[in-house]
């Protein structure tokens, strides 16, 4: 019984083996198909590379050369004729509004200006005589219009009794005729009294005397005004850069005699291109330096110009700086700065990381697990580096590699 049951378990070996194996070789093949989906999606994920948006330098602060010149150049010129009598100052000489620069000798004037007060003279004792003569005129003819009114009275008186006589018969007709005709013609008389009078009411018999008078006074006025200007004066305050005159010259009214140039403050002059312009626009203050020298200063901006120069084709600039010193100099140079250190300071990204599609240009940037394509607006480029004007920020986690293999909104595998 036992030898039997010793024979059952051996030939029983086998068949478990059997069984045990098929059992693991089911379980493996049926483990296997499961992972393969997982192994081959991990597969297609795309690995890219990232890095954050930052700011850096653009490079140095763009420059622009600019000319410096007199805030006011004022040419003085003469006002009378006359020769130069003396040269009060020369040069160079720093010299304020008012300060004589020369004088012209007065002499002809001064005579023009005697014979016009004798003429004023003259003519005002004359006006007071023709008042006199109208004013006795007047008189005259008042009373003569009184005595004329009496005399007609007695005339009317005389001729109406004879009219009666004559009625009567005793007087002939040519008598009473006679009476009518001497009392028209005092009539006649009367009324051209009376006309005489009323003329010399209504009219101004002095006009022509009135109008000599004043056109003497304003002689006289032009004359004054041409003595004051034979003291030839700076008209602005600065240095006295030309003075082509001499003692003796004979000068004309008209003549350009000195040029003053006012030197505090003082314009620096500059023609920008549309970029440049852009640049400095809607700016109060620029900064500038003079070539040769380490000390920037500021300066104010007086004139922008809004349209481009028709002659030019440039945009004309125009800062205007304090010069109490006179160390900046018309005709030299200066560099105006039209941005600043912090201005060069910007959003970029490397060039590299830029997707260009026609006109346009993109860059991948990961939000969450998935690359987010924008549209840039692209500005300056310094380098490896360009600015960027719009469209991702400081901060923004940007694509670096593997950026031309994208969609947008792909999802993604950050290579560390």
């Amino acid at each position: 019984m036992k030898r039997t049951k010793t024979k059952k378990l051996k030939a029983g070996y086998p068949v478990a083996g059997a069984m045990v194996l098929a059992a693991a070789l089911l379980a493996g093949c049926s483990a296997e198909p499961a992972q393969q989906p997982a192994a081959a999606a991990e597969s297609q994920v795309k690995s890219v590379k990232v890095a954050p948006v930052a700011k850096k330098s653009i490079g140095e602060p763009l420059e622009q050369v600019a000319d410096i010149s007199a805030s006011v150049q004022m040419n003085i010129v003469t006002k009378v004729n006359g020769d130069v009598l003396e040269i009060l100052k020369k040069r160079g000489d720093r010299v304020e509004k008012g300060d004589v620069l020369f004088r012209i000798d007065p002499t002809d004037l001064e005579i023009q200006k005697e014979k016009a007060q004798l003429s004023i003279a003259s003519t005002q004792e004359q006006m007071s005589k023709a008042r006199l003569d109208l004013a006795d005129g007047k008189q005259e003819l008042k009373d003569g219009i009184t005595k004329m009114e009496s005399a007609l009275k007695d005339a009317e008186k005389g001729y109406n009794k004879l009219r009666n006589d004559y009625d009567l018969g005793l007087v002939p007709k040519i008598q009473l005729e006679q009476a009518e005709t001497q009392l028209n013609g005092l009539r006649l008389d009367l009324e051209g009294m009376n006309r005489k009078l009323q003329n010399l009411e209504n009219s101004n018999s002095l006009s022509q005397l009135e109008y000599g008078l004043k056109t003497a006074d304003v002689s006289l006025r032009e004359l004054d005004r041409g003595l004051s200007n034979t003291d030839v004066k700076a008209t602005v305050s600065g240095v006295l850069t030309d003075l082509p005159v001499q003692i003796g010259m004979t000068l004309s009214p008209g003549i350009p005699a000195a040029t003053v140039q006012q030197l505090d403050p003082v314009k620096i002059q500059a023609e920008l291109t549309e970029e440049a312009a852009a640049l400095v626009r809607g700016k109060q203050e620029l900064s500038f330096y003079v070539p040769g020298t380490v000390d920037k200063a500021k300066a104010t901006v007086s004139y922008l110009a809004d349209v481009i120069g028709a002659q030019t084709k440039s945009y004309s600039l125009e800062l205007t700086v304090p010069n109490p010193d006179f160390k900046l100099k018309p005709g030299s140079k200066a560099q105006i700065l039209l941005t600043e250190e912090q201005d060069q300071v910007v959003v970029t990204v490397p060039t590299l990381s830029v997707v260009r599609e026609g006109g346009d240009t993109y860059v991948f940037v990961i939000n969450g697990n998935a690359a987010e394509k924008r549209k840039v607006e692209l500005g300056r480029l310094h380098e490896t580096y360009q600015e960027v004007l719009s469209g991702v920020k400081e901060g923004d986690q940007l694509v670096i590699s593997g950026q031309n293999q994208l969609k947008d909104k792909e999802a993604v595998q950050i290579v560390k």
